[in-house]
């Protein structure tokens, strides 16, 4: 039985990892700044306490178990991380990222799969997808920064490692059927709140139901079987959710105040700029208004051969 280690095992997305892990013949090391309740008392499952930062535990993790993969999810916002990323947590992802993938690299793991986000691309002013092999240019907040860091710390370690099968996975804000704080961010006016819709509500975003997302890494974990299989891969919803789609479905399910219609078009060019940038540094979820008439979405092609993205916001659970 192979033994993978979760790092982030306990937030939204981590214990989504570990239970999948576990139904898929896995034994699951979860370590987490505090315990979760979702997989406690499982077959194969075990929680260590630590703080990211914590060389010393880490240590102990490898020196006293055989891991064969890293499930690296630590320092995720909606897992480790609220919505504002602190520079204090900037600096604590970027100590972990150091030493994590040197005590992994020398204790002959053999797969890597780290969670980073689609926010590291410069998004084109066009509907092109954005592609893997996308220019690199990260947005302005600082969990963009903090992810871009921890991509090249990586990649940095492989060069030293070429053995290790590494997967950088690129995902777009996750949602479940119960949370739904990313949906409703993208019809947040982020200047007083308002929960706004422009014209029908056609216009879409890029999401990533959290079951896509571990559908892909469980596959990846499970059947990425030589050096091939390593790399970058985008994880998102096959199509985007529009707006429209968003108010049906916190309607139906959620309570939802009233919605403000706003006129489309050049309107919403003339939104732009004028909220200012200090949010949008801090806030992983703050509405970028000038991405509105883009619709960007990621070309998930690559893992889609690994993995079919069956999930969406009208079947998630």
């Amino acid at each position: 039985m192979e033994t993978v280690l979760v790092t982030g095992g306990c937030g939204l997305i981590g214990q989504h990892i570990c239970s999948g892990l576990l139904k898929k013949g896995f034994a699951v090391i979860a370590v987490d700044r505090e315990q979760g309740t979702y997989n406690e008392g499982k077959l194969n499952y075990s929680f260590i306490q630590s703080l990211p930062n914590d060389k010393n535990t880490y240590g102990d993790i490898f020196e006293n178990n055989k891991i064969d993969i890293l499930i690296h999810a630590a320092c995720t916002v909606d897992n480790d991380l609220g919505p504002i990323v602190t520079d204090k947590e900037i600096k604590e992802s970027a100590q972990c990222d150091k030493f994590i993938y040197r005590y992994a690299m020398t204790s002959d793991v053999s797969k890597i799969i780290m969670l980073s986000t689609d926010q590291v691309y410069d998004f084109p002013n066009t509907r092109e997808p954005i592609r893997e092999d996308h220019e690199l240019k990260p947005s302005r907040t600082n969990y963009a920064s903090l992810k871009y860091a921890s991509e090249k710390a990586l990649i940095s370690e492989l060069s030293h490692h070429k053995t290790v099968m590494c997967c950088i996975a690129r995902f777009s804000p996750v949602y479940t059927h119960n949370y739904t704080d990313n949906l409703i961010a993208k019809i947040t006016d982020p200047k007083d709140g308002v929960k706004f819709v422009s014209g029908k509500g056609q216009y879409g975003f890029q999401l990533c139901c959290v079951h896509n997302l571990v559908d892909f890494i469980l596959c990846f974990a499970k059947n990425a079987d030589d050096m091939s299989y390593a790399g970058t891969y985008n994880v998102s919803d096959k199509l985007l959710t529009t707006a429209a789609d968003i108010i049906t479905f916190m309607r139906e399910n959620h309570r939802l105040g009233p919605v403000v219609q706003k006129s489309g078009g050049g309107a919403m060019s003339k939104l732009k700029g004028l909220f200012g940038n200090k949010d949008e540094k801090t806030n992983y979820r703050f509405l970028d208004m000038s991405k509105l008439e883009n619709n960007n979405m990621l070309d998930n092609t690559k893992a889609s051969k690994l993995v079919t993205f069956r999930w969406d916001l009208f079947n998630t659970k």
